[in-house]
């Protein structure tokens, strides 16, 4: 089976491009931040992402989805986010990489849970705020070069979706898979 990381800065539009492939048929596993967010807003928590216990929650439901989607059919999974993308926000953060948070990325490295080659939606020159997503188009852009910047240190190779019309990201994001060994 392989596994595809589709990811981006907040607000990018990483979410729409997942539903469409969804709806064509293809595997997608679900980002596990912005449900610990909603979960955690939900319990009274308002800026939890300020401690870094939320990365925690993060990385134990990334890994518990990761799991259980082996179960899931089809030969190709598109996962939205992954650990890497959860050691990003901790550099961004400024917090500590916790022990959970680093067996979890040498866990991803040697089983290879991942392909190496991760789609990167590119910003659309904007941000729309959200409960969860309180981020300054300023501050995406600083997320953004972070974010990448984790995944190349960690040996994955960074294809850029580039900012345009959704059926076009779509189609781009079609044309790499199909090139895929």
């Amino acid at each position: 089976m392989k596994r595809y990381i589709l990811t981006d800065t907040p607000g990018a539009g990483k979410t729409a491009i997942l539903r469409w492939l969804e709806c064509d048929g293809y595997t997608v596993v679900d980002e596990a931040a912005t449900d610990a967010i909603a979960l955690q807003q939900a319990q009274g928590e308002p800026e939890l992402w300020t401690k870094p216990s939320f990365l925690e929650a993060i990385v134990t439901l990334q890994r518990r989805r990761q799991e259980q989607a082996a179960a899931l059919r089809g030969d190709v999974q598109i996962y939205d986010r992954s650990p890497v993308c959860t050691y990003a926000l901790a550099t961004y953060l400024c917090h500590p990489v916790s022990p959970a948070l680093s067996r979890e990325l040498e866990r991803i490295q040697v089983q290879q849970i991942y392909e190496k080659k991760v789609f990167f939606v590119q910003n659309l020159g904007f941000v729309a705020p959200t409960d969860a997503r309180q981020i300054t188009f300023e501050e995406s852009l600083r997320f953004e070069q972070v974010h990448q910047d984790a995944y190349t240190s960690l040996g994955y190779e960074c294809v850029l979706i580039a900012p345009g019309g959704l059926p076009d990201r779509v189609a781009e994001v079609k044309k790499q898979l199909e090139a895929a060994p």
